[in-house]
């Protein structure tokens, strides 16, 4: 069904109105490979009857509205109402803004969504090659330009990169925005831990015609990295379009996966962007950053974005003013230099040198307020950024496992915690941090970074870990025997933060999470803990916290 959608529209009370006349092509057929049939919308400027450059939104939440909307969300999610006009989907491009710059938009109900045919595949290969056959069926449409670009954020972003991998000849360049690489490292299994509860709670929203692919059943039946697991990892190394990645320190789930898939990128042209607010606010706000990189990859305008630098990043400062944007050649930084902190267990404090005498530390994993303080007085301004590893000597008292979780924050000369603050809204999100009592509604304070590992599980691969970033296999488990104390090593995930002289930086251990829960009521991570930990310091026992100090 195709419809005019006349300047000046307004689709809901305060939404955006429509800066052009719009023809919307709705519920277009458009078959796979295999013979499934999806359904799209596009959207394209009436004005315009041919040579359109496309964004694609590909996601299974809904071509116009579905299963979460901006609505359902607390404050909107931080997107106001005004911001965008309705037409987009969740976390994709809004059309309105598109077409009135040149651009046909196609919003896609992926696999098994809504009337798509088939069951839902979440992610992987299959999404790859529909992917594929949508963008390869828009070049051949009379009104396009035949160069196509994909957009959006988390789920939108995540499929990018198994779209970009399979090398469909009309893709011109994506724009990943927050997601990760790697589903069981960076979401359902970190750190050997089981936790899907957000993964069941977002998967029972989905409706359609067909069965919806059970990651957690998978987790639960498939603990160890296999075959399966390593289809959920995009080959990044096929991916050789034009790359602008978007990503932030603060995201539990998207941080560590966005900034690996920038590191594992095949393209000679990519950029990279670390901002400091929160990813829905951020991807409509810097829209205009966006399009500069499509009318130089989609339309070939000379407009400058060769000459912007291929990374620009941001550094928190608690307690001060963040740095935004600033220029870099390259992440991780070249001048990195790594610098172990050493857990002395009789100052608990972190030492800049090895700590001689033995000692050791326990904490109760069963009781939430159970946990082990470690802190370093910095003696002059100090700059984190980059990678961060924790090695523990560990020994658990009657059981013959542990789940470890750590988190790195920033404290005050008065040993007052100090967060970051970007935008999430309240009831969804909170922080443990009743000592700043003048946060705002709306107001996420970010904690800090976070790292988290099951001991049986800590097996690494040598060939493949570098400083910093320990690439564990997750393909055995090595149980403890009784007395036996191991090395684990911890991946905490990248951050970029500024310390003053006199700051502290506090390193926390416990056998639960942290920081309060990132979405209330979800159901809790398949811990296995029980018993006591104990945690070795000194002497032969060199736990310590490696830092990229820049």
């Amino acid at each position: 069904m195709q419809k005019v959608l006349p300047q000046g529209t307004v689709l809901q009370p305060g939404a955006l109105p429509l800066p052009c006349d719009i023809v919307m092509d709705q519920d277009v057929a458009v078959r796979m490979r295999d013979g499934v049939t999806i359904y799209v919308d596009i959207f394209r400027p009436a004005q315009a009857a041919e040579g359109l450059p496309t964004i694609v939104g590909w996601s299974p939440y809904g071509k116009q509205g579905g299963v979460i909307q901006w609505g359902d969300l607390p404050l909107r999610g931080g997107v106001p109402v005004d911001r965008l006009s309705g037409l987009e989907m969740f976390e994709g491009p809004d059309p309105a803004y598109w077409c009135a710059h040149g651009y046909a938009v196609v919003n896609a109900d992926s696999r098994g969504a809504f009337s798509s045919q088939g069951d839902l595949h979440c992610w992987g290969p299959q999404e790859g090659q529909d992917g594929h056959d949508l963008v390869e069926w828009i070049a051949q449409c009379p009104w396009s330009s035949g160069k196509v670009g994909l957009s959006g954020t988390s789920w939108l972003a995540i499929a990018q990169w198994f779209i970009a991998a399979e090398q469909p000849p009309h893709l011109a360049a994506i724009a990943p925005c927050e997601g990760w690489t790697d589903l069981y490292r960076c979401d359902v299994v970190r750190g050997g831990i089981p936790d899907v509860g957000f993964n069941d709670f977002m998967l029972r929203k989905f409706a359609g015609p067909g069965s919806v692919e059970d990651i957690p059943s998978m987790v639960r039946a498939h603990p160890l990295m296999n075959a399966y697991w390593e289809s959920k990892v995009p080959a990044l190394h096929k991916v050789s379009v034009p790359v602008y990645v978007v990503a932030s320190w603060t995201n539990l789930i998207h941080t560590q996966g966005t900034l690996d898939g920038w590191r594992g990128l095949a393209s000679k042209q990519k950029w990279l962007r670390v901002h400091n607010t929160h990813e829905w606010s951020h991807y409509y706000d810097s829209a205009e950053d966006l399009r500069r990189f499509f009318d130089y990859t989609l339309k070939g305008s000379s407009n400058g974005w060769d000459s912007v630098p291929r990374v620009r990043m941001a550094v928190l400062d608690p307690g001060g003013v963040d740095i935004v944007d600033r220029p870099e050649e390259e992440f991780p930084l070249a001048r990195t230099s790594f610098t172990p902190l050493y857990l002395d267990a009789s100052s608990r404090s972190l030492a800049a040198r090895q700590v001689l005498e033995a000692g050791q530390a326990e904490y109760d994993p069963t009781d939430v307020r159970s946990r082990l303080s470690f802190e370093h007085v910095f003696d002059r301004d100090t700059e984190i950024a980059g990678y961060i590893q924790l090695k523990l000597w560990v020994q658990a008292i009657d059981a013959d496992d542990l789940d470890i979780y750590v988190e790195l924050r920033k404290l005050d000369a008065q040993g007052r915690h100090l967060g970051a603050r970007t935008f999430l809204p309240p009831g969804v999100a909170r922080g443990d941090t009743p000592e700043n009592p003048d946060r705002q509604p709306g107001m996420l304070v970010f904690s800090g970074a976070k790292g988290m590992q099951r001991a049986s599980m800590r097996a690494t691969d040598p060939h493949r870990s570098v400083p910093g970033i320990p690439y564990h296999s997750f393909d055995r488990v090595e149980k403890l025997a009784p007395e036996e104390i191991v090395a684990v090593d911890i991946q905490i995930w990248p951050l970029a933060m500024h310390w003053r002289k006199g700051e502290k930086l506090q390193l926390l251990i416990a056998g639960q999470k942290l920081s309060g829960a990132e979405f209330p009521g979800l159901e809790p991570a398949d811990t296995i803990n029980r018993g006591r930990h104990v945690v070795h310091c000194g002497g032969v026992h060199d736990s310590h916290l490696l830092l990229p100090v820049t």
